[in-house]
């Protein structure tokens, strides 16, 4: 491709609580200083931030893309067993909002990972991702996505089963191996490796850095930020540390970090092409009430009223009655009658 430029599409944002440092402001104003036409909001297993994200997009020009990164249960979402490591938890996966209908299948997920799967982290499986995955892109996401956990612990072929599996749910066109590099990177070959088993199953690759804070020199506050979120001390040896380079790096800075794979830098930006989410959010998006006999909101409301006033005040005076329909007609003006027999109901 022509273009040499990038895409961030993993990135967690301060509504990944107490783990993402990234402000929304910031976070786009930095896009348009390092030249980044879009940019993704991948908070964990959240949605919060969403319409703030959207909103704030829509004043600067950079083209925002919705999604997640989630707990998928190794199991069943049901099941809940106590253990400490990433298979008795969850494994990552990121999931991203292709059009509205994937937008609406995120706020689902979200939904069921907290009411469904909720075990530490709010869970999903695969399961509900098969139910609800239209509109999604999927991704590998980090080292603590399935995929990376089956190659580093079960080889090749048990992370080829797990590709499969995906593939099964989103197909060839809607499921990518992702691939990071960072500077204190425990397995430093991982992304080649991936790399090369996704291309020996013919399955797109994409690069991300799996951004937690804006810029370099705010490591040192997002440490102090893990150190809340965890319970410890910045001296603490034993505490949890992220690599130094999680921030929104520039499209030279990230194409650089993958000369075996260019072609995992141009997928960031056909992906970001592909992710196109609006928002309507002018339009009032009430619930409508429908009465079992046929009849409108409105006129269901009025009978309502008219046969509560009636038990009430015994005999509905001319003065009573002009006061219900005064206010009839503010309510149905206003479009409220849904709302008043939905609280009644």
């Amino acid at each position: 491709m022509a273009d040499k430029g990038f895409s961030h599409l993993h990135l967690h944002t301060q509504y990944s609580l107490l783990d993402g440092a990234i402000s929304f402001d910031r976070l786009f104003k930095r896009c348009q200083q390092l030249g980044m036409d879009s940019v993704a909001m991948t908070d964990h297993g959240n949605m919060f931030g969403a319409v703030e994200f959207y909103t704030a997009a829509q004043k600067t020009g950079v083209k925002p893309i919705l999604g997640i990164e989630a707990y998928i249960a190794p199991d069943s979402r049901f099941e809940k067993q106590k253990g400490g490591g990433v298979k008795e938890n969850a494994y990552h996966l990121l999931l991203l909002a292709e059009n509205n209908t994937g937008y609406k299948n995120l706020m689902k997920l979200s939904s069921i990972g907290y009411t469904e799967g909720f075990y530490y982290r709010p869970r999903i499986d695969k399961e509900v991702l098969a139910q609800f995955n239209e509109g999604l892109i999927c991704t590998s996401a980090c080292i603590a996505g399935e995929v990376p956990v089956q190659l580093l612990q079960g080889g090749e072929e048990a992370a080829r089963r797990t590709i499969e599996q995906y593939l099964t749910i989103f197909g060839s066109e809607r499921f990518f191996v992702e691939i990071q590099e960072h500077e204190s990177n425990e397995h430093p070959q991982l992304g080649q490796m991936l790399a090369d088993l996704a291309q020996r199953m013919g399955v797109g690759v994409v690069a991300t850095n799996d951004v937690h804070f804006l810029e370099a020199e705010d490591y040192k506050a997002h440490n102090v930020l893990c150190c809340i979120s965890t319970g410890k001390k910045v001296n603490d040896p034993d505490r949890m540390v992220y690599p130094p380079d999680v921030y929104l790096k520039s499209p030279d800075e990230m194409r650089q970090l993958f000369p075996y794979a260019p072609h995992a830098c141009d997928m960031t930006l056909e992906i970001a092409k592909r992710c196109n989410v609006e928002l309507d959010l002018k339009t009032r998006h009430a619930p409508k009430y429908t009465p079992a006999d046929g009849s409108t909101p409105e006129d269901y409301l009025s009978r309502l009223v008219y046969e509560g006033a009636k038990r009430q005040y015994g005999t509905v005076t001319p003065e009573i009655r002009e006061r219900i329909e005064r206010e009839l007609e503010v309510i149905s003006g206003k479009g409220f009658a849904s709302y008043f027999l939905i609280v009644w109901d």
